[in-house]
């Protein structure tokens, strides 16, 4: 959440030993002699510390062997860079949802490449796209997610239709809860719908969250309360 004191990950007390300890970073995964960790044990180094969300979404991504993009996002979103609402989220939900599809496929040969060109892609959905162009920029991350794993592109037939057929998806799960918008709430929807996407047309399993739970509603001023999913009582 944003504004964390302590902990980034779970806001807990720092503990500061007397002897440095190796340890492994919550974001990147590299390993780092550290003099400080919370209660439960997290410890972030000071390079993810002050990353930008495009930063840490894609290196976070490039260690990661999750096929759960969902958990994937609720790690990220623990980033204080990545904010309430914001743009980012049009790079975090193709860029986990990509990194999940070639773990379960067990092929990370392009990974690297598929995330740098899903950033460029992600940072033309403006801000405030779903109320201004009606397209949620989460929904539309999951058409980057097919066309950048199937290679679509404006002349692809089947690999194009695939593509605007899950936004088209994801948008209609996102609209029938109806507005005001939450950035979270549109990304969990979207990864969902991607998930089950996956299954039925490219028959790869990726992993869902179930009974997710958000944890953000104390600080969206906007959020729907028991009128959402996630909402937690």
């Amino acid at each position: 959440m944003e504004n964390k004191f302590n902990c980034l990950i779970c806001s807990e007390e720092l503990e500061y030993f007397d002897e440095s300890k190796e340890m492994d970073c919550y974001f990147c995964k590299k390993k780092f002699s550290a003099n400080a960790s919370c209660k439960s044990g997290h410890y972030v180094c000071d390079s993810c510390h002050s990353l930008g969300a495009f930063e840490i979404i894609r290196e976070y991504c490039l260690k990661s062997n999750s096929i759960n993009p969902m958990e994937m996002a609720l790690d990220l979103m623990k980033h204080p860079s990545v904010k309430m609402h914001g743009p980012e989220h049009h790079y975090l939900v193709p860029a986990v949802l990509v990194t999940a599809y070639l773990n379960s496929i067990g092929d990370r040969t392009n990974l690297e490449k598929l995330l740098n060109e899903g950033e460029k892609r992600a940072k033309n959905v403006l801000g405030g796209f779903c109320g201004f162009y009606g397209a949620c920029g989460a929904a539309v991350g999951t058409g980057i997610y097919i066309s950048l794993i199937l290679g679509a592109s404006p002349l692809s037939e089947e690999k194009w239709g695939l593509s605007n057929l899950i936004t088209a998806k994801a948008l209609e799960k996102i609209a029938s809860f109806g507005g005001p918008r939450c950035c979270k709430r549109d990304t969990f929807l979207a990864l969902e719908t991607a998930v089950d996407f996956t299954k039925e047309k490219l028959n790869v399993q990726l992993k869902k969250k179930e009974n997710l739970k958000c944890n953000y509603s104390k600080i969206n001023d906007q959020c729907l309360k028991d009128r959402c999913k996630f909402h937690k009582e």
